[in-house]
């Protein structure tokens, strides 16, 4: 009599005989290492799972009830740059910021930049000549004056002017190649823009119509810093003399003009936050009137945000006037230089370099404070 083979009787022979049955055929559910097989003997064979479920199953452990079709991933928030961080006065994010980070660390941070290098050594360089004012003015006062110096008086005296000398010269040094920053501002506008596959690219301008019609600040900026550095290169033997004084001079023009340039900007952002300022307070004292004499537990929402942003604007307002003044400095500074005065140049000129560097570092070292702190707050 014939017999009809099923499926399930080659199974059960082939689970006799082989002792494996369908493991030739299906993983079990708990082996991760298995590699996938489709069943010959089923005529509707599985999906073939997505490539991105295989790989990721291989690489990560196995949930028990969990199905390999079903892709969940957790939702990712989106990274906060450190940019948009503010940190609001008197909080307490703040004072545990604060409370991390210490001044070395701020100094250390603004002395890996040229730019803090050069105050430092500008604090040095005037503070050294402030000195030198001083003793000058007392060994040749009436009181203290003497028909012989002390040799090893008249050697400090000869190596502190040494020392002012080359701290000068080192900061000419430092400030070197600082036109690559407005050239790559003008760079930028002479790129030609973004277009289609279909559109015909557009032609790039030339160099000199993107510098002719550039921003003034920039441009002066660019040629005070070509300056500069001619007059540096002379100072280093590699240029004439007379063609470094030439550069020196054009370059006392540039910083005179951009000093100018400076106050009259700074004017006009004053203005701008003093009328901010005004309306702030403004709302401010109608809210206050409008809550009569309300707690500071149930003062509004609005309330606070106007308080933070008056204490925001008055911060601003604080910097410009520390401007200002390095500003003024640098004017009275410079123009001894470029009208060639002679009454008190020296006196006047030291105490002017001397304001604008340690105005000009404390700005420094308030924005590296500001984005140490910044960079701490996330961390908390």
């Amino acid at each position: 009599m014939s017999h009809i083979s099923f499926p399930e009787e080659h199974e059960e022979h082939g689970e006799q005989q082989n002792g494996h049955g369908n493991a030739q055929f299906y993983s079990s559910a708990f082996d991760t290492s298995a590699s996938f097989q489709m069943n010959p003997l089923s005529s509707h064979p599985p999906r073939t799972p997505r490539t991105s479920i295989i790989n990721n199953s291989s690489s990560s452990q196995y949930v028990y009830g969990s199905s390999v079709y079903d892709s969940k991933e957790q939702p990712q928030e989106p990274a906060v740059e450190e940019e948009e961080v503010e940190l609001d006065e008197g909080t307490e994010q703040l004072r545990q910021a604060e409370a991390r980070v210490r001044r070395e660390e701020v100094w250390r941070e603004m002395f890996l930049t040229s730019n803090g290098r050069d105050k430092a050594f500008k604090l040095i360089q005037y503070s050294l000549r402030v000195y030198l004012l001083f003793h000058t003015s007392l060994t040749t006062s009436r009181l203290l004056r003497r028909p012989a110096r002390p040799p090893w008086e008249r050697e400090l005296v000869r190596r502190l002017e040494s020392t002012v000398d080359g701290l000068s010269f080192t900061r000419k040094c430092l400030l070197l190649f600082n036109w690559l920053s407005p050239l790559t501002v003008i760079l930028a506008q002479q790129a030609s823009p973004l277009t289609t596959s279909r559109s015909k690219p557009a032609k790039p301008k030339p160099f000199l119509y993107t510098m002719l019609n550039a921003p003034p600040p920039v441009l002066l900026e660019l040629v005070q810093a070509v300056a500069d550095d001619v007059f540096t290169l002379s100072k280093l033997g590699l240029l004439g003399k007379k063609t470094g004084e030439r550069a020196g001079r054009f370059a006392d023009w540039c910083w005179l003009i951009a000093t100018l340039v400076g106050l009259v900007e700074n004017g006009v952002e004053r203005q701008m936050i003093g009328s901010l300022q005004h309306e702030v307070e403004s709302r401010v004292y109608a809210e206050s009137m409008a809550a009569g004499a309300a707690s500071a537990k149930s003062k509004p929402a609005s309330s606070k945000r106007d308080e933070k942003e008056l204490a925001r604007l008055q911060k601003q307002d604080y910097w410009l006037q520390v401007t200002r003044a390095k500003l003024a400095m640098d004017l009275v500074f410079v123009s001894y230089d470029v009208f060639r005065l002679k009454r008190g140049r020296e006196p006047i000129k030291t105490f002017a370099g001397l304001g604008a560097a340690v105005l000009s570092a404390a700005k420094l070292y308030d924005r590296h404070k500001s984005t140490l702190l910044k960079a701490v707050s996330l961390s908390i």
